[in-house]
């Protein structure tokens, strides 16, 4: 019969009644049945009382040599196992007192009984009166420092007293205490796992990892297919960004043992690897071991995700959605995924969801304006910005994370502002995000030295980038700017000299050859900026550092007029990813503005286009591949809406008065060419191309003497 439904659950048990008799010899057998369950592990509690070793003698489990208080005490004990039976399952605070009550009677009848003070120490920690617990527990140790079960209720205790003290003083005392009696329990029983695993953790936050993994090494030497120790091996591992290690010596267990688990952190491992395609593979196996667990299907997603695999990542946050509907961070998810694909009307569908579940969370307002902006809404992701910038100001509380969500914000509002050539704006809100602290000033001045760069304000830039450098000499992106701005203004040598300072011959130097291939490059010394992306490619550890090399190398060599080996260089990223947009943008128009393989030519940028539909660029380069087929509507109204896009580029704005002068309308073409003429006066000196602008001049001033011979004047049909 089980106990908890033998006696009535509501009464707390004191003394026998008329109803209830308890004689000794019941309570005896009482006892010995909770004895039997506790062997068995059938504690009504969840931290479950270890039971007496085999050896323990009757005798010492309750010492008292006259027979009469031994009897009672037995009764005690008992009647108090019961009332604590009923408080685990009710947690009413009378069957504690109760419990107190009797196992406190029974100590003083036999307080030499080991089993009794383990349970009285047990039940004050059970009904959370710590102190007490703590003086009970060590009286029994000052007597036994063998107890184990004792230890481990110290241990148990201070663990709880670490998890619901904010005091950092008084968790630290905790945490040693914990850990000196882990240290006994592990000598005392080496084969104790989880407490060995426990101590592990408390070394790792005390941050002492050394400590955690020499245990974790013993642990793993004498059972390797051990999951939870393994499991804590390698977060140790990946905390400390030894990602090799921990892929490796997971996959020897998984190997062994199979455990979502620990597929999971296989995953992680590959992914701060950035192998992402077998971060993904770890992830479906765990998914196929627990298809309804959702932290799989979310590690899943985020590897799709990195391989740009978006619509299968789209399917795994649907799929998380439909286990968990009340998630924002699903609809979050989805909406950024619905992005990528171009999907915009499903994004902004989900990022209401989104919204209706988080209201003024800053990752949704910040997905909402950038799907406000894919859709050209720019207004409309402006208007959100700022009003969350509104709402985190009316916050009177000067939480730390205000000013972080307000730099978050500020710094989105402001290259928004950028992007729309709406410079004073940009500036003042970098200012507004300089005012926040120090690190948010350090950002704010290179946003201001980019601000001042996008609007052609090279001067400005200039003066700006050497104050913020006397502020932050050491700044790695700065003097990068630094170098960068001076390579605008035509001085190569400068500008990679500087940048030759930073190199470390290290991996990291990837990103400054690249720099200065761009140097070299854009002051036509095209030999040098070869050799600047050769440098970058031995030094390229990831397939997206050596598309990049490639795809600035066939740039080169197209500039250079070497299009076969330009073409080659292409060819070569498409082969490893053939939705490079930047790629089939830039071959297609090598082989429209040459006038061959135009249908080609035209597929080419249809591709970059299907990858991002908005791209003013990409436009052009489509407007221009129609312009040389004769195909003039086509390309007149993709002109248009790339001129819309990108008003101020000199390219667009020539390629579009071409347009007009074949369709025969002569002063719109007039217009974009002095528009066109106007911004190659703003270009930067290094991206001037004297000879496109003499040619531009000449055929400003033929059309305008033809115009003013014409009878009847303006806009009639005039020959190219």
């Amino acid at each position: 019969m089980n106990l908890l439904t033998a006696a009535e659950p509501h009464r707390i048990i004191k003394n026998p009644t008329s109803t209830m008799r308890v004689s000794l010899r019941y309570a005896a057998i009482v006892f010995a049945g909770l004895m039997a369950a506790a062997v068995a592990g059938g504690r009504a509690s969840a931290q479950a009382k270890a039971t007496p070793p085999a050896d323990v003698s009757a005798e010492q489990k309750f010492s008292q040599p006259d027979p009469s208080k031994r009897s009672e005490a037995l009764y005690d004990f008992a009647m108090g196992h019961l009332n604590e039976v009923y408080f685990v399952n009710t947690n009413e605070s009378s069957y504690a007192n109760a419990a107190l009550d009797f196992y406190k009677k029974a100590y003083a009848l036999d307080p030499n009984s080991q089993v009794i003070g383990e349970h009285l120490a047990e039940m004050y920690y059970e009904a959370h009166r710590t102190h007490d617990a703590v003086i009970e527990a060590q009286g029994i140790l000052q007597k036994d420092p063998g107890n184990l079960p004792v230890r481990k209720l110290l241990v148990r205790i201070y663990l709880r007293t670490l998890g619901n003290i904010t005091e950092s003083s008084v968790q630290q005392d905790s945490a040693v205490r914990a850990i000196e009696q882990l240290e006994q329990i592990r000598r005392l029983d080496p084969q104790d796992t989880e407490s060995s695993l426990w101590l592990s953790r408390l070394y790792r936050l005390r941050g002492d990892s050394n400590k955690a993994e020499s245990i974790l090494k013993d642990l793993l030497e004498r059972n390797p297919s051990d999951a939870s120790v393994a499991e804590q091996e390698a977060q140790l591992m990946l905390d400390q960004s030894r990602a090799q290690e921990a892929a490796t010596m997971l996959q020897g267990v998984v190997s062994r043992t199979p455990s979502a688990r620990l597929l999971d952190l296989l995953g992680e491992a590959h992914e701060q690897l950035r192998d992402f395609s077998n971060s993904e593979k770890a992830y479906r196996e765990a998914v196929d071991l627990e298809p309804e667990e959702p932290a799989h299907h979310r590690g899943l997603a985020q590897a799709l995700a990195a391989q740009e695999k978006f619509a299968e990542a789209l399917e795994q946050y649907q799929r998380l959605a439909a286990l968990d509907p009340d998630d924002p961070d699903n609809y979050l998810q989805m909406a950024e995924m619905d992005r990528q694909l171009h999907r915009l009307d499903d994004a902004e569908k989900n990022i209401v969801q989104a919204k209706q579940r988080a209201p003024g969370n800053l990752e949704v307002v910040y997905s909402e304006a950038m799907i406000y902006e894919a859709q050209g809404r720019y207004d409309d992701a402006v208007k959100v910005l700022s009003s969350a910038v509104t709402n985190i100001k009316a916050d009177t509380s000067a939480a730390p994370s205000h000013r972080r969500s307000l730099a978050v914000l500020y710094e989105q509002l402001g290259r928004l502002y950028r992007e729309t050539e709406k410079y004073p704006a940009a500036l003042n809100t970098f200012a507004e995000l300089a005012a926040l602290g120090d690190e948010e000033a350090r950002r704010a001045d290179l946003q201001i030295v980019d601000t001042y760069r996008a609007g052609h304000d090279l001067p400005h830039a200039l003066e700006a980038a050497q104050k913020a450098l006397k502020k932050y000499p050491q700044d790695r992106d700065l003097r990068v700017t630094q170098a960068l701005l001076i390579s605008d203004k035509g001085d190569p040598d400068q500008a990679a000299s500087l940048l030759r300072a930073l190199l470390t011959h290290t991996a990291e130097d990837f990103e400054i050859d690249l720099d200065l291939g761009q140097v070299y490059q854009q002051n036509r010394r095209y030999a040098e900026a070869e050799a600047a992306m050769a440098q970058a490619g031995q030094v390229a550890t990831r397939d997206s550092d050596r598309e990049m090399v490639w795809f600035m190398l066939g740039a080169t060599l197209e500039r250079e007029k070497k299009y076969d080996q330009a073409e080659e260089e292409f060819k070569r990223v498409l082969a490893v990813n053939p939705k490079n947009a930047p790629v089939l943008n830039y071959y297609g128009y090598m082989l429209a503005d040459r006038g061959v393989r135009l249908s080609e030519a035209t597929d080419l940028v249809k591709r970059a286009l299907a990858e991002d539909p908005d791209n003013g660029s990409y436009l052009d380069s489509l407007g221009w591949a129609y312009y040389k087929q004769d195909k003039l509507a086509e390309a007149e109204d993709t002109l248009r809406q790339a001129a819309e896009k990108v008003h101020n580029d000199a390219t667009v704005l020539e390629h579009l008065g071409d347009v007009y002068m074949k369709r025969g309308k002569s002063v719109q073409a007039l217009a974009q060419w002095d528009h066109a003429l106007a911004e190659w006066h703003r270009a930067v000196p290094a991206d001037v191309e004297p000879e496109r602008i003499a040619a531009l001049e000449a055929k400003l001033s033929a059309v305008r003497q033809r115009i003013a011979q014409k009878p009847g004047g303006k806009d009639q049909p005039l020959e190219n």
